[in-house]
């Protein structure tokens, strides 16, 4: 069941390199510029991941030009948390600090429980499937949570 949908989103997770930017970039994709998108992790000591890259090309989505950001970055760079209407934690430890620092405002925050694929798998292959498991789940969410795409790919 799809809920109303927001006017901007911050997705979060722990470094801003993996599930957080494929969730922006793929939910960019879906819906355009119809809602503000970004994303930021509790720490930004991380590049976006080669495998994110990859998995997200496979169907469309352009992430090799993400900049890892935390939410201390956001706050020095001017960009306000209150401005969002919905922040979508994908780690226990974002939703923890989502939660903390959106106490004083009206904002909701959601959590998604999305599988981190780091370390996952022994090969290439098997690695990149890990990481197409983490990039689907994101997608299934984003389905259920604001239905189906406005914008084609």
């Amino acid at each position: 069941m799809t809920l109303s949908k927001p006017t901007s989103v911050l997705f979060c997770c722990d470094h801003n390199a993996v599930r957080s930017p494929m969730a922006e970039g793929i939910m960019k994709e879906m819906f355009g510029r119809s809602i503000y998108i970004q994303s930021a992790g509790v720490r930004s000591d991380l590049e976006i991941d080669g495998f994110a890259i990859a998995v997200c090309a496979e169907i469309g989505v352009e992430l090799s030009r993400h900049q890892s950001r935390s939410f201390d970055d956001m706050q020095e760079w001017g960009d306000d948390l209150s401005s969002y209407d919905l922040v979508v934690a994908l780690s226990p430890a974002s939703q923890r600090r989502a939660l903390d620092l959106t106490h004083l405002y009206h904002i909701e925050v959601e959590y998604w429980p999305i599988l981190d694929p780091t370390g996952l798998g022994e090969g290439r292959e098997e690695r990149l499937n890990s990481y197409r498991q983490t990039r689907d789940q994101i997608r299934e969410h984003l389905l259920k949570r604001f239905g189906p795409a406005e914008k084609t790919t």
